[in-house]
């Protein structure tokens, strides 16, 4: 059901054809998925769920339009379908490198990057991880590395495809990743989160760099309208509240 068929004081205006031209040229609306993130997306390429996949749904019922996804692994893969224009629109967190073929809007929900270590590691918290001789394992590509790249003066950055991974095969000091993946995988390992967060994620909704501005403020807009409405309401609640 499209937002305007909603019995909603809040009801979205309809998108002018123009301004559907613009965000899905195609006529269909590319969606990229990125299932390397599992607080914002499930599943499979089949069949993915949560909340981006519910947003990318919701914004083409508002244009009147089939949604089309793309699902992959990895941030930094949804990043490359946006610069070589095999999708319309991506969820990604914004950071400053990813602007150089991004437009993003306002963030719709912000997460926390932290690190996890072993219960005896000498770190009393987040904040004495950065120096010298102290390995920190990432995601590849992902916002947290990204942040840290451009942080981080004193320790090492060790760059994986699975950050855990990195971290238990190579004895590295610290796991950087979202939190709430990062504290499910320290209780299982008897690992212990490092206070406080290192970096605030701001995932936002992006469109490619060419887009003009008035047409990413009117997406910000609608965004912002259907934070308010049911289950994406219900769905970011339990996001900001670490479920």
């Amino acid at each position: 059901m499209s937002i305007n068929e909603r019995n909603d004081p809040l009801d979205f205006k309809t998108p002018s054809r123009e301004l559907v031209k613009a965000l899905a040229p195609t006529g269909v609306l590319r969606a990229v998925i990125n299932l390397g993130n599992p607080v914002l997306a499930q599943g499979d390429a089949f069949l993915p769920t949560g909340i981006t996949v519910m947003l990318a749904r919701e914004m083409a019922a508002w244009m009147g339009l089939q949604v089309e996804f793309l699902c992959v692994e990895a941030a930094r893969d949804a990043y490359t379908a946006m610069a070589e224009g095999r999708a319309d629109v991506c969820f990604l967190a914004d950071e400053p490198k990813r602007r150089e073929h991004i437009a993003f809007t306002p963030p719709y929900v912000v997460l926390e990057g932290v690190y996890a270590t072993a219960p005896l590691a000498p770190f009393e918290d987040a904040t004495k991880v950065d120096r010298a001789g102290v390995t920190i394992a990432v995601r590849r590509g992902s916002a947290y590395d990204l942040y840290l790249t451009r942080t981080i003066t004193e320790a090492q950055i060790v760059r994986a495809e699975a950050e855990t991974d990195a971290y238990e095969q190579h004895e590295l000091d610290v796991v950087a990743g979202v939190r709430q993946p990062l504290t499910a995988y320290a209780s299982s390992s008897g690992s212990r989160i490092l206070e406080p967060p290192f970096m605030r994620i701001q995932q936002s909704v992006g469109l490619p760099k060419s887009t003009a501005d008035e047409t990413v403020g009117v997406l910000a807009d609608w965004l912002e309208h259907i934070k308010s409405t049911l289950p994406i309401r219900t769905e970011l609640d339990r996001i900001n509240a670490g479920g």
